[in-house]
């Protein structure tokens, strides 16, 4: 069996056993624990209503549809998928290592491995992007959306992820009130977004960002400064992405044209 079949199959059987373990964790569940019900044990006010969590059903799709586009024959010697594969790989066995250590209150280890996963999916991002004018459409909805999709919400997990763990050491923020905390957060999100959509204008990026903070808002309709915060973000999300789609769309994605 040649390397291309080996790498295919491993990517393959990645994507089952992250799906699988991800199914059964909750299933069992792992440690007697359900995933969203140790989430609750943290109260933080930057995480969205559970209902947000909903989108890995589009990220394992999403996969889903990678796995099988990279599994064709055609993909053998295909340069993007040799370039991401290991990347990939790495990424599930983060993804799987998280999840036990989040089920069995192995908290604060889960932030390095969250960083691990988010560093993989930025380094898939800027690989699949390197040749992405000439990708076809079948590519494009089977490996670049999807990840980008992956990389938006892994975003948000990581600063949810921090901020739990932060709550979990009782860390007192430096005595700033946590409203504040959460509208600098909500600052950065929009940084985030507005370098992503000005650079790479990619709204399925974008899309998930506005999703989770549309959740955060609705999690909190009892709280005016988060509310205000969350839909204000979204506004500005949204703006930088128009503007990034009508005054950018001529330029390559990754270069901006100049002032």
């Amino acid at each position: 069996m040649g390397r291309a079949i080996v790498r295919q199959v491993a990517v393959v059987l990645a994507i089952i056993g992250t799906i699988a373990f991800n199914g059964l964790a909750n299933a069992l569940p792992l440690n007697g624990q359900l995933t969203g019900a140790i989430s609750d044990r943290f109260v933080v006010l930057f995480v969205p209503a559970g209902y947000v969590f909903s989108i890995w059903g589009v990220i394992y799709a999403g996969l889903i549809a990678f796995g099988i586009y990279q599994a064709a024959p055609a993909r053998r010697d295909d340069p993007r998928m040799q370039a991401i594969a290991p990347w990939f790989l790495l990424s599930c066995g983060a993804n799987v290592a998280w999840l036990a250590l989040w089920h069995y209150n192995i908290f604060v280890a889960t932030v390095p491995v969250m960083l691990v996963l988010l560093v993989c999916l930025v380094v898939i991002f800027l690989r699949l992007r390197q040749d992405r004018a000439a990708v076809g459409e079948a590519a494009r909805w089977c490996v670049d959306r999807p990840f980008s999709v992956y990389l938006g919400w892994i975003t948000v997990a990581t600063v949810v992820n921090i901020t739990s763990v932060a709550r979990f050491l009782q860390w007192d923020g430096f005595g700033i009130a946590e409203e504040l905390w959460a509208s600098a957060l909500f600052v950065a999100v929009v940084a985030i977004a507005g370098a992503m959509s000005l650079t790479r204008r990619d709204v399925g990026y974008a899309a998930v960002l506005i999703w989770a903070l549309a959740g955060i808002a609705a999690k909190h309709p009892d709280k005016p400064i988060m509310v205000t915060g969350a839909w204000l973000a979204i506004a500005a999300v949204g703006a930088v992405l128009a503007i990034a789609l009508v005054v950018f769309r001529r330029q390559p994605p990754g270069r901006v044209a100049p002032a």
